[in-house]
C-alpha cells in the first residue's frame, strides 16, 4: 500500500476526485436546470391529466363500412378491453421487458444509452422505456445543439416519472398504443391494423401483432408492404423474444416463425370509390356542427375530435355503380380513341393550342407523371402535352341514386377518380336535354291535359325567337302531322314537345320548376322545353323522385347522424318533409309512360 503515500499518486487521485465531484455536481446542476424549465417548460400534473390523442373523424356507410376519414393525424383510438394480450406481450417483450417493474425509467438501459450516445457518439439511441417513448410521441424533441440528447433524455425521464405517478401501467400502455406512429401517416395500432390487415386490432393474430410491433423500430425499413423481407425478419425476431420471455412456448414461436408474411393492405386514400361523396359529407357536416360546442365550450374539429358520421350511402351499391361506369366507359374509350385517331383530331387540337400561344418547348419534355386511366392510377412517361390530351379526350360519367321515399342518397359517383379528377359532375350544372321533358308533360297533366290529347308534329320557324327551327331527332316520326301526347313523350319527340310548351304556357312551367327548387330561370326561350336549362344531377334526381313518390319531393340527404368520440349524438336526421308537386294521378301517368 506504499503507493498510497506516493506524492504523484496523491496528486492524480486528487485530480480524479475533483473531476468526479465536478462531473457529479455538473450533472446535478444540469438536471435541475432542465427540471426548472431553463431548457423549456415541462408539463405539470394538470396538463398531463388533460392528455388526449388527436383522433380522426370516421365517415361510415349505411352498411357499416368506413368510407373515409378527416384528420391531421390519421388515428383511431381503441379501448383497453379490445387489445389482444399477445399484442401487449409482443410490445413489452420487444421494447421494454421491465415495463411493469420500473418507475418510468430503467437505470440499466439509461446508463447504456448514456455511454453510447454521450461518450461514444452513437446517436442511434435505444434503451428508452415505453413511458419515455410515449413522452417523445406526445411532446416531441427540441434542438439544443450538442446538448440535445442529454436535455431531451432528462426531460423524458422527468415527465415519464410524473406520468407513472398519475397513470396506471395499463393506462400508459393504452396511451402508447394509441399514439405511436407506424409510418404512412398512421398513428395508433388500430389505424395500422386497418391499413395493413384490413381489420380491427382486436382481431389480430399473434404473428400479425408481431409485424406491427416490429414496425416501431423503423417505420419504413420494416414496412411490410415496401420491404417484406425486412419485415419478415423483424417479425420473427419479435416472436423469438416473446418465446424467450415466456409469452410463447418455444414450439409456438418456431411454428409462427415458419408462416409466410400475409397482408390484406387497404388504403382508403388509394382506393376511394366514395371520394366525391366523402368530400361533400365534410361540407355538410361543418354546416350541421357550426353552432354546436363540446363540454368545454369549444367548437368541434372534424380533424382532431374523433367524431363518427353515419351516412346514407350504401357501399355495396356504390362499388357496383363505380365499377359499372369504369367498365362501360373503358369500352367506349377504345371506340372514341380509334375514331379520334382516324380523324386526326389530335393534330387539330394541337394546332389550336399553338395558335393560342399555350405551348412551350418545356411542355414537350417527357417525365414520369401519375395519371388516371381505366386500370387505375398509374405512372406513365408523358409530356405535359400528352397529359393534357390524355384527360381532354377521356370520357367521364356520374351516377346519383337516391331513395325517393326519404331523400337518402344511396350512391354518389362524381367522376372517374376523385384523387386525379376532383371536379364533381354530380353537382356541376349542365344542359339536361330530354331529361327535362317529363317535367313539362307532368305540368300539362296538372293542367287538365290527357295522355291521348294530340300535339302538332310539324316543323316550324319561330321568327320571334331568332328564327329558331327545332327538329325531331329521328326524322321517321315527322310524317304524321299530329301525335298523341303519350306517344310524343315515349319517343322523346321535339316538335310536339315545343307545341305542348306553348299550349301549357311558360308561367305554369316556371311554377312547377319553382316547386322543384330549380334555379331561377331568366330566359324565356321555348328551347327550355327541350332541356336547355342548366341543372345538376342532384336537382334532376330530386325532381324525378316525385314521380316515384306519389308526386311528393323531398330534399336529398346524406347524413343520418353524427356522434362524438364517446357516442353522444350531436345530430340526428329528422323525418323527411315532403312537398306536393304533382298529383298521384300525374305521377302515375308519367311513370307509366316512361316505363
Amino acid at each position: 500500500m506504499q503507493f498510497l503515500e506516493n506524492p504523484r499518486f496523491k496528486k492524480y487521485l486528487k485530480y480524479f476526485l475533483i473531476a468526479i465531484s465536478s462531473l457529479i455536481l455538473f450533472s446535478v446542476l444540469f438536471f435541475f436546470a432542465v427540471y426548472s424549465g431553463i431548457f423549456g417548460p415541462l408539463p405539470n400534473k394538470a396538463e398531463l391529466a388533460a392528455i388526449s390523442n388527436q383522433e380522426a373523424t370516421q365517415v361510415i356507410s349505411s352498411d357499416n363500412k368506413i368510407i373515409g376519414k378527416y384528420f391531421s393525424e390519421n388515428r383511431t383510438n381503441i379501448s383497453w378491453d379490445k387489445l389482444p394480450d399477445h399484442l401487449k406481450n409482443a410490445l413489452i417483450a420487444t421494447e421494454d421487458k421491465r415495463f411493469f417493474t420500473h418507475k418510468g425509467y430503467d437505470i440499466q438501459s439509461y446508463f447504456r444509452v448514456f455511454f453510447k450516445s454521450v461518450l461514444m457518439g452513437d446517436n442511434k439511441g435505444g434503451g428508452s422505456t415505453l413511458t419515455q417513448q410515449l413522452v417523445k410521441n406526445l411532446y416531441g424533441r427540441s434542438n439544443f445543439s450538442v446538448l440535445s440528447m442529454p436535455v431531451n433524455k432528462i426531460k423524458e425521464i422527468i415527465i415519464a416519472a410524473r406520468m407513472e405517478n398519475m397513470f396506471t401501467k395499463e393506462e400508459l400502455l393504452l396511451l402508447y398504443l394509441n399514439s405511436v406512429p407506424f409510418g404512412e401517416n398512421l398513428y395508433g395500432v388500430e389505424t395500422a391494423s386497418q391499413r395493413y390487415f384490413n381489420k380491427s386490432a382486436s382481431k389480430l393474430k399473434v404473428e400479425e401483432s408481431a409485424v406491427l410491433v416490429g414496425l416501431l423500430k423503423a417505420n419504413t425499413y420494416f414496412n411490410p408492404r415496401l420491404n417484406p423481407k425486412n419485415s419478415l425478419e423483424r417479425r420473427n425476431m419479435v416472436l423469438d423474444l416473446m418465446g424467450k420471455q415466456g409469452y410463447l412456448t418455444v414450439e409456438e414461436a418456431e411454428r409462427l416463425q415458419k408462416l409466410p408474411l400475409k397482408l390484406n393492405y387497404e388504403n382508403a386514400a388509394l382506393n376511394a370509390p366514395a371520394g366525391y361523396f366523402v368530400h361533400q359529407v365534410k361540407k355538410k357536416s361543418l354546416e350541421l356542427l357550426e353552432d354546436l360546442k363540446d363540454e368545454n365550450g369549444k367548437e368541434y374539429n372534424l380533424e382532431t375530435d374523433g367524431l363518427k358520421i353515419y351516412t346514407t350511402l350504401n357501399m355495396q351499391v356504390q362499388k357496383m355503380a363505380a365499377d359499372g361506369i369504369k367498365k362501360h366507359l373503358a369500352k367506349m374509350q377504345k371506340v372514341l380513341d380509334k375514331e379520334l385517331e382516324n380523324r386526326n383530331f389530335k393534330k387539330e387540337w394541337l394546332a389550336k393550342l399553338r395558335a393560342e400561344g399555350n405551348l412551350t418547348n418545356k411542355d414537350k419534355k417527357k417525365r414520369a407523371i401519375e395519371v388516371f386511366d381505366w386500370k387505375g392510377v398509374t405512372t406513365k412517361n408523358m409530356s405535359k402535352i400528352d397529359s393534357l390530351w390524355h384527360y381532354y379526350k377521356m370520357l367521364n360519367a356520374a351516377v346519383l341514386i337516391a331513395n325517393p321515399k326519404n331523400g337518402a342518397i344511396i350512391t354518389w359517383v362524381g367522376g372517374n377518380d376523385f384523387r386525379k379528377l376532383p371536379f364533381d359532375m354530380v353537382q356541376s350544372h349542365r344542359q339536361i336535354a330530354s331529361a327535362f321533358k317529363p317535367i313539362l308533360y307532368a305540368t300539362a297533366f296538372e293542367n287538365d291535359f290527357e295522355p291521348c290529347n294530340y300535339l302538332e308534329n310539324e316543323e316550324k320557324t319561330y321568327s320571334e325567337y331568332d328564327n329558331w327551327a327545332p327538329k325531331n331527332f329521328d326524322h321517321k316520326f315527322t310524317q304524321d302531322s299530329t301525335v298523341a301526347l303519350w306517344y310524343s313523350l315515349t319517343h322523346s319527340m321535339n316538335l310536339p314537345t315545343v307545341d305542348l310548351y306553348f299550349k301549357v304556357g311558360r308561367q305554369k312551367l316556371l311554377n312547377t320548376c319553382n316547386k322543384l327548387n330549380f334555379p331561377k330561370i331568366k330566359d324565356d326561350a321555348p328551347s327550355m322545353a327541350l332541356g336547355t336549362l342548366d341543372l345538376s344531377l342532384v336537382e334532376i334526381v330530386s325532381a324525378y323522385g316525385a314521380f316515384a313518390n306519389k308526386g311528393q319531393t323531398t330534399e336529398p340527404v346524406m347524413i343520418d347522424k353524427i356522434t362524438d368520440a364517446n357516442g353522444k349524438i350531436l345530430y340526428k336526421r329528422e323525418t323527411a318533409e315532403f312537398e306536393k308537386v304533382f298529383s298521384l294521378k300525374t305521377s302515375q301517368m308519367i311513370t307509366a309512360i316512361l316505363e
